[in-house]
């Protein structure tokens, strides 16, 4: 890398490889779910995940680069994780409160990689890019607190009473 332009497309191409990753993973993650909550949250993702892989697209488009090209280790290890998760315990509510800290996790990786991405745009003068970036944040940062709500107030108190 030579240039803040670089660690740009660096960030725009390892962010599309973790998202074309979570489109495999997310499938597995909603059949894995017994809350109908989380089932039908996962599913949701996933038709989200698919806009943001073709925002990505477009941005690498719009900016001269293909979106392609690099594996985002980073998100292939958080999936791994969360594939063990799957197979640990029985289908119920514990399993979905893991499923729930596996998929957190992801969500702050993707937080700080739409983040950082996002400045670049801003500091390279990139702004509808910089506006685009900002709309999958939000998305993320709406997911992560679904799924905080969702473990907090239907997962965590179905374990209490129990």
């Amino acid at each position: 890398m030579e240039s803040i332009r670089d660690l740009f497309q660096d960030q725009i191409k390892d962010l599309y490889s973790a998202e074309k990753q979570l489109t495999k993973a997310l499938p597995k993650m909603a059949e894995a779910a017994s809350s109908a909550s989380l089932k039908k949250g996962f599913e949701s993702h996933l038709k989200q995940t698919e806009q943001h892989i073709a925002r990505l697209e477009k941005i690498a488009e719009t900016e001269g680069f293909k979106a392609g090209g690099k594996k985002c280790v980073g998100m292939e290890g958080l999936i791994e994780e969360g594939n063990e998760v799957l197979g640990e315990g029985e289908a119920g509510t514990l399993r979905d409160m893991a499923l729930v800290s596996a998929a957190q996790k992801v969500e702050h990786y993707e937080i700080a990689g739409y983040g950082n991405a996002r400045h670049f745009a801003e500091v390279l003068g990139l702004t509808e890019t910089a506006r685009m970036l900002q709309e999958t944040l939000d998305e993320e940062a709406t997911t992560n607190e679904s799924l905080t709500h969702l473990c907090k107030f239907e997962l965590v108190p179905a374990v209490v009473e129990a």
